[in-house]
């Protein structure tokens, strides 16, 4: 499954060469958070202003089939981008988790639901931890959930 329209690489040099890297291996190799060993999933979204189809690898906090999209941005003062790509169509999201994208929708958390995914989240890749503590704003927390 694909996202329609023109697909536009991340200026970011290692975020356009790990995607492709993923993608060109169906998840074989790019699976990992460049030399961590912690695992990634690609998320696809469709920017709210181009309309071009956008990949970004997240750190994979998945739990009994729903993932957990986590904008923290390393505790920047703001939002990634994809954060609001998401609010603008939160179905018109594809997670690649393996060889395939498959499609999810995609849901704002908050309380009590945000905490229990604050630390699956936390648990999966500690330094969101510090990066709340870098940040006055709250980080968002999405879950994403197969249609």
């Amino acid at each position: 499954m694909q996202l329609s329209g023109e697909y536009e690489p991340s200026p970011t040099g290692w975020v356009r060469e790990q995607v492709e890297l993923y993608e060109r291996t169906g998840g074989r190799e790019g699976a990992t958070l460049r030399d961590t060993g912690l695992p990634i999933i690609i998320v696809h979204t469709r920017g709210r202003s181009s309309g071009k189809v956008r990949k970004i690898p997240l750190m994979k906090v998945e739990h009994n089939g729903e993932y957990a999209l986590v904008g923290s941005m390393g505790g920047a003062p703001k939002n990634p981008v994809w954060v609001y790509n998401l609010e603008a169509d939160p179905d018109a999201v594809l997670i690649q988790d393996g060889p395939e994208p498959f499609q999810v929708s995609v849901r704002k958390i908050d309380g009590e639901e945000r905490a229990q995914w604050w630390e699956r989240a936390v648990a999966a890749f500690p330094p969101y931890a510090e990066y709340q503590e870098r940040t006055s704003r709250v980080i968002p927390v999405y879950i994403a959930s197969s249609r």
